[in-house]
């Protein structure tokens, strides 16, 4: 005999339509604060991979893990650009870009509070390093002037424009232009002469941070990587610029998918609770109808099989329902503090398909167990006594 069919399901769901949406309400409210979390990680994630770029590598100091913590000298920055993969420019020079990374006190726009924002110190050549960065509003500044482009993101944070000053480190910094890196974490920094950068802090003019490469092709950093690791005097080390901002991000999104997944699984265990009294009192309420399809022919799995589309049909709405009411979320921006760089970066919520792929899934595993059981139950009943009953 063929299964029960769906539209006896769809009628009893709105008969109980108040328990029904008790669970339905349930399952969307923890889909999403799942998918919440998720686009967070993701978010977060995505604007530091962006900040890299396949044709670019990055050198740092042997066993750093990020700037802040690397130191190359002047000499091996000449290496460097000496090295065989490395783009040249139209007047034969190494496009390569030595950088300055400080972390410097800003006070946020909104509160007043004193946040960490990491400044830039880099040279012309950034710009033919990073193509993808361009001004929005003003200019680039001025070698040898103390003179400051913001990120969009960062303009908005510490409410920089065009015309005004950024004060760090007790001097002044005139802000010339207002840049835009497409969404990457540089859209959280200030940019600066790294010279003046340097002597601001006073720090050794011969030290950078990092050196940023841009090379002749991805395929070059191979024969580049060989190079360095050959020369016995580069205590140093070369990484592909995207994978270098990819590891970056691992931490952070790693704890938020740690956390998101167990306030998830929380709220999960209530969501699952009240689609088993919505089942639990579908079946108690329609023994008789049960009994009466078990008399007609129906077998117990074709019952199973009915109250188990029925609570996956409920999981489902639910799981749409959550995914709509987070679907807003997506561009949202929000900042955090970079473990890696210590320092704020702002970034957008990222909402993506696969992600609401995940949402449902979810829904559908807490429909799957919050109706097994009932489903099962509702299957085992006695027909005779239920009938007698009646």
């Amino acid at each position: 005999m063929a299964g029960i069919p769906l539209k006896y399901n769809l009628r009893s769901m709105r008969v109980r339509f108040t328990a029904t949406m008790v669970a339905v309400m349930g399952i969307a409210g923890v889909v999403a604060v799942f998918l919440a979390m998720l686009a967070m990680a993701r978010g977060f994630s995505e604007t530091l991979k962006s900040s890299g770029s396949e044709d670019n590598a990055i050198v740092l100091r042997g066993g750093a893990t990020s700037e802040i913590q690397s130191a190359v000298t002047l000499e091996q920055i000449k290496v460097i650009g000496d090295t065989p993969g490395v783009a040249r420019d139209a007047a034969g020079g190494p496009i390569i870009s030595p950088e300055v990374v400080v972390n410097a006190t800003l006070p946020r726009a909104s509160t007043g509070d004193e946040t960490a924002c990491l400044i830039r110190g880099v040279s012309t050549k950034a710009f033919d390093v990073r193509s993808t960065v361009r001004m929005m509003q003003g200019r680039r500044f001025t070698q040898g002037i103390n003179e400051v482009i913001v990120g969009r993101y960062a303009a908005e944070l510490y409410n920089a424009s065009v015309g005004g000053t950024l004060s760090f480190n007790d001097q002044a910094w005139a802000v010339v232009g207002i840049f835009d890196a497409g969404g990457s974490s540089f859209d959280s920094e200030v940019w600066c002469d790294a010279v003046l950068l340097s002597q601001a802090y006073k720090r050794p003019a011969n030290i950078f941070q990092s050196v940023t490469v841009k090379l002749t092709a991805p395929a070059a950093f191979t024969a580049f990587e060989s190079a360095l690791t050959a020369d016995p005097r580069m205590t140093i080390a070369a990484e592909r610029e995207i994978i270098y901002y990819e590891n970056q991000s691992k931490m952070f999104t790693k704890f938020i998918r740690v956390i998101g997944s167990l306030i998830a699984f929380i709220m999960a265990i209530g969501a699952v609770f009240a689609a088993l009294n919505t089942m639990y009192a579908a079946v108690s309420a329609r023994s008789s109808e049960i009994a009466t399809m078990r008399a007609l022919g129906f077998v117990g799995s074709n019952i199973v099989v009915s109250f188990l589309c029925e609570s996956l049909t409920i999981a489902l709405f639910g799981g749409i329902l959550g995914s709509l009411l987070i679907l807003p979320l997506n561009g949202f921006t929000a900042s955090t503090t970079n473990m890696s760089t210590f320092s704020h970066l702002v970034f957008a919520f990222r909402i993506t398909p696969d992600l609401m792929g995940q949402g449902l899934v979810s829904a559908l595993i807490m429909g799957f167990f919050g109706g097994l059981f009932p489903a099962l139950h509702a299957a085992r009943q006695p027909i005779a006594a239920t009938l007698r009953g009646m």
